[in-house]
């Protein structure tokens, strides 16, 4: 008896190569629609679903292989004699590979507008169920999903004579990897478009970008996933240029410097620069060479070896400053062919290009802490100010001041809570993150500051509890103060700083960053 295999693909890729290669192994070819057309164009023999089921394609082609005689030919355990017995009295030969992957749903949904009847038609209900039912019974049948799989199947076959149990089960567990992603990008679908919010159960689906060399620590391994979907304007969307492969806490690091960057006005050129997910110099100004020298200026010890970040296309004059120092990675939406002429001369320095182009660059349906356990999940934090400041102090910041407070309060929303940010004249001074109390917080961001924060404003992520902090603050020269506001002795803070002779400003919100 001839060995069948059951091919039905929409993407055809190598598929012609593969079927040939079969049918010179003796294997009967039993395909459908427009991949048989496919293979009878190239000469290849192909038996019909329906000629083989006896019952025509119906319902515009919703149903052509959920039938009694496909679904015995690969459910049947061949180790099982009742069900070779039932095979034979049913007159049903078995399929002993099946080569399917499905309709396109993630580029469907991809498209701009897309219409519902579209997307629904896109959603294939015989594929996946042939693809489970192989795999279910694999030690008896292979499953192919992927073109990738076609060489290693044709190799076994070749040399063995037959489809090792390893790479049976290799198959099967990769053709369920495939059949949950594709249901969880259809559930997705239709639990964003009918406002689900936090369903009863949270079904995620990610893709492999690579692996990389290790963890966040050498002795843990660790890969890249990304989010299906559009990712412009996020660290799964940028270019590579020039560099190394990403680490794993390159691409942390990225992520947390992309995310400070797109607070700023793309009118206004703006620099960060990052280390260990936190700000550690931000600067803006008339040109990116004046960003560049705030943001490096603000603290040139911690930059080493960190990431920068920047809105503006990358040019000579602040490449040739950057050229001087270690960095890991430099971020930017282009480069000048002279910038690129001086950076890729460090061979290991990254450089990678990202589209900020789009008003609203793709962020996650949700933010995702993992917990031993567990997963917590919430909206993502990407609100800046919702409602209207309001002054609370008897002194009012300028124009000038307000400025440098709204800077400070982009800024501190990055920085690790408790968190505080000194700035002034659009330069970070002093960034006090990570802090177990407030205080200490204060003290940092400004002990650390290279400069005399007198006249400077202070930006803090959480409210002011207690007096303490805005004397500290005030004993340093610091004029004005941005704090969320809301806790029940705020009018303790507010009658400090009347007392110092500071405006105080509360935004409402809170940005706390764990």
């Amino acid at each position: 008896m001839s060995r069948r295999a059951l091919i039905s693909v929409f993407d055809k890729t190598k598929i012609v190569d593969f079927a040939k290669g079969l049918v010179k192994l003796g294997f009967e070819i039993i395909s459908t629609g427009g991949t048989a057309k496919t293979l009878r164009d190239s000469d290849i023999s192909v038996i019909d679903v329906a000629q083989l089921t006896s019952f025509p394609e119906c319902l515009n082609g919703r149903v052509k292989t959920l039938h009694p005689k496909i679904h015995m030919g690969l459910l049947a355990d061949r180790k099982n004699e009742e069900h070779l017995k039932q095979l034979q009295d049913l007159g049903v030969e078995p399929i002993d590979l099946v080569v399917v992957n499905l309709y396109p749903f993630k580029k469907t949904i991809q498209i701009p507008d897309v219409d519902l009847e579209k997307v629904i038609e896109n959603i294939d209900i015989g594929g996946p169920t042939m693809i489970r039912a192989a795999a279910k019974n694999h030690s008896s049948v292979a499953v192919i999903v992927e073109p990738e799989d076609y060489e290693k199947v044709l190799s076994e076959l070749r040399e063995q004579g037959e489809i090792s149990l390893q790479t049976k089960r290799e198959l099967c567990a990769k053709a369920f990897r495939h059949t949950a992603h594709y249901d969880a990008l259809i559930a997705e679908y239709f639990s964003q478009t009918t406002g689900a919010g936090f369903p009863e159960l949270l079904t995620l689906t990610y893709e492999k970008v690579q692996e990389l060399r290790y963890g966040e620590n050498p002795h843990q391994r660790g890969a890249f996933y990304k989010e299906v979907g559009n990712c412009v304007g996020t660290v799964a969307g940028v270019r590579q240029l020039h560099g190394k492969q990403l680490s794993f806490n390159n691409i942390n690091d990225a992520s947390a410097a992309i995310d400070l960057l797109k607070e700023f006005e793309k009118s206004t050129p703006a620099v960060v620069a990052l280390k260990h997910t936190n700000p550690c110099g931000v600067g803006i100004g008339n040109t990116l060479f004046e960003a560049w020298s705030k943001a490096y200026e603000a603290d040139p010890v911690s930059i080493f070896g960190g990431i920068i970040a920047m809105n503006q296309e990358m040019d000579e004059a602040t490449s040739k400053a950057i050229s001087k120092i270690f960095v890991e990675i430099i971020i930017a939406p282009s480069y000048t062919e002279k910038a690129l002429e001086i950076l890729t001369k460090k061979k290991n320095l990254r450089l990678l290009e990202i589209d900020l182009n789009h008003s609203i660059a793709q962020r996650s349906s949700w933010d995702l802490k993992r917990v031993n356990g567990g997963l917590l999940v919430q909206e993502p934090d990407e609100a800046v100010i919702v409602d209207e400041l309001k002054v609370v102090t008897k002194q009012a910041p300028n124009s000038e001041t307000m400025k440098d407070l709204l800077f400070a309060w982009k800024v501190v929303k990055h920085a690790k809570s408790n968190g505080i940010v000194v700035a002034k004249n659009g330069q970070t001074l002093g960034i006090g993150p990570g802090q177990v109390n407030r205080i200490w917080a204060v003290e940092n961001a400004i002990r650390q500051s290279r400069f005399n924060v007198g006249g400077a404003v202070l930006a803090s992520d959480g409210f002011f509890p207690f007096s303490d902090s805005v004397e500290t603050a005030a004993k340093a020269g610091i004029k004005a103060i941005i704090q969320p506001g809301g806790s029940i002795r705020d009018r303790e803070s507010i009658d400090a700083a009347d007392k110092a002779g500071i405006a105080m400003v509360f935004t409402g919100m809170r940005h706390f960053k764990h």
